[in-house]
């Protein structure tokens, strides 16, 4: 297992190890391609489909480059189920926001055999999207003006909120005002992970690269709680609800944006644009009860798009 970046959790009980082995079986990630669907996720012919526009012309160096390779690169998450979750096994990836990525692909004229997803983890997002590794990315990303310094943002296309998971038979922690003492995990550079060392320092912070290693964690008693947005735990707690819970009210707003090259205005409010249409012709709702809505909280209306 690898060791977290500022505290050396304690070791595992064998049980703890089977269990958090168990759960890290369905959740890490693989190599990109179409195939089998991963455990308890969404199946392909439940998904919305979208129709690919024709004759697609944009004056965008990203869209050039897209055209000429015959394919375009998606950056993405691999580990939130419901979100954006790879089977590890035939590296299908599923989820919310690959759905958003595929609506993107469609309103810019690429069909889904012609999108190749790429796992970027939330430290790489803006070097992926500068060095040109990825063309978009969408995955429980965050729009804040530090990184409007950085990239570009279409969107917001969904308003998360920072909230808390904990194991089932927790009863100390039910809220942020309960983390004094308490070991809590997130991801390094992500919005809540800077959340939680400048608002709560008397919890003790926990990183690691990935939001899957901080739950085995949990299930494995090496951490108290697992801090994020309330879209990617909604997902963990409904994989294995006898073992995870969230507890209180999110405590933040988080608009998720689709990240793109900083200097290619007329790339991002292309999808500005395709967010909108799909939005309005119902792919947006089809597409999160296909995901999202597995885990039983009803779609919420879109936040507005902000065409800065």
């Amino acid at each position: 297992m690898r060791e977290p970046i500022t505290t050396r959790p304690t070791r595992p009980t064998q049980t703890a190890r089977v269990l958090a082995a168990l759960l890290a079986g369905l959740l890490l990630a693989a190599c990109g391609k179409s195939g089998t669907p991963p455990p308890k996720g969404p199946e392909p012919k439940d998904l919305p489909s979208y129709p690919v526009a024709t004759n697609v012309t944009l004056d965008s160096p990203t869209f050039r480059s897209a055209k000429a390779r015959g394919r375009l690169i998606v950056g993405t998450k691999a580990d939130q189920p419901y979100v954006a979750q790879q089977d590890p096994a035939s590296g299908y990836y599923s989820g919310f926001d690959v759905e958003i990525a595929k609506m993107m692909a469609a309103s810019l004229g690429f069909p889904v055999d012609r999108i190749e997803f790429k796992t970027i983890t939330s430290a790489n997002r803006e070097t992926s999207l500068q060095n040109g590794e990825v063309d978009y990315y969408v995955g429980t990303y965050t729009i804040n003006d530090n990184r409007k310094k950085l990239v570009g943002f279409a969107g917001p296309y969904y308003m998360a909120g920072q909230s808390l998971l904990v194991r089932t038979d927790e009863d100390d922690i039910n809220g942020p005002q309960d983390l004094a003492g308490k070991k809590v995990c997130s991801v390094s550079g992500s919005t809540p992970y800077q959340r939680l060392v400048k608002d709560y320092p008397k919890a003790t912070a926990v990183a690691y690269d990935s939001y899957s290693v901080c739950v085995d964690n949990l299930i494995s008693l090496q951490v108290d709680a697992v801090t994020t947005d309330d879209t990617i735990l909604m997902g963990y707690a409904a994989k294995v609800p006898d073992q995870l819970k969230i507890v209180g009210q999110p405590f933040s707003k988080e608009p998720y944006g689709i990240g793109v090259p900083r200097g290619d205005q007329t790339f991002r409010l292309a999808l500005d644009d395709a967010i909108v249409a799909h939005e309005q012709n119902g792919d947006w709702k089809r597409a999160y009860d296909a995901t999202l809505g597995l885990s039983g909280v009803p779609a919420p209306v879109p936040p507005p798009v902000d065409r800065y």
